[in-house]
């Protein structure tokens, strides 16, 4: 197998917290995002929706999406599983990943897509258009991570990660949620602590790309 990736992306340093906890090592190819790399061949056959990172199996299958290619890796090596044991376990982590992805990281990825200048002419993920960037997109999406703020808090008062005391593929998308909304200075100690917890163990993890300067 081969993992096409570009590090400082956010989805890609998504599967290498997934790669660190499960304890593999996949061979990697790096594709320069920021000089289109992706839009050249033969990565743009590989891969037309022109996003890292993107699995490419032995036999020339390849798997895009971040939660699809940690799922597949989860199904393929042993533990720890952290899509979870059972189809009871698999349901409730999925759950909250889904929350956490649809309320809070894209949200923010779609703000930080239309704030940032350098990301003018690339509001949408994948692609290289005219699309003006959006305020109103910049704004709603930091009052839908607030709404997923105040409704997760009272939740981690009672449980160490989003499932309970076992960390999963939820807790590596709320982290780099975090990591995608530290231009909007929240006081997560002040207004929300059971999440600054969360936040704070999380970050502390050894498989934690971020603090190893990825």
């Amino acid at each position: 197998m081969k993992l096409y990736t570009f590090a400082p992306a956010a989805n890609a340093l998504r599967v290498e917290m997934f790669l660190r906890e499960k304890n593999l090592e996949l061979e990697k190819v790096s594709v320069n995002v920021r000089e289109d790399e992706l839009f050249k061949e033969p990565f743009n056959s590989m891969n037309p929706f022109n996003c890292v990172p993107f699995l490419e199996l032995n036999d020339g299958t390849i798997i895009t999406e971040t939660i699809s290619i940690c799922r597949y890796l989860d199904d393929q090596f042993e533990s720890p599983k952290l899509f979870g044991n059972d189809n009871k376990e698999q349901a409730i982590i999925d759950m909250w990943n889904r929350r956490i992805e649809l309320d809070g990281f894209l949200p923010l990825l779609h703000s930080v897509r239309n704030k940032t200048s350098f990301f003018k002419g690339k509001v949408v993920p994948g692609t290289r258009t005219n699309i003006n960037q959006s305020p109103e997109i910049v704004e709603r999406g930091i009052e839908m991570y607030k709404i997923l703020l105040d409704r997760i808090d009272p939740h981690l008062s009672k449980n160490k990660f989003l499932f309970g005391d076992k960390f999963s593929v939820a807790d590596i998308t709320g982290h780099f949620m975090f990591n995608l909304s530290n231009i909007l200075k929240i006081d997560f100690e002040q207004n929300y602590k059971n999440i600054y917890r969360w936040k704070l163990e999380i970050e502390s993890r050894p498989s934690n790309p971020m603090a190893n300067n990825i």
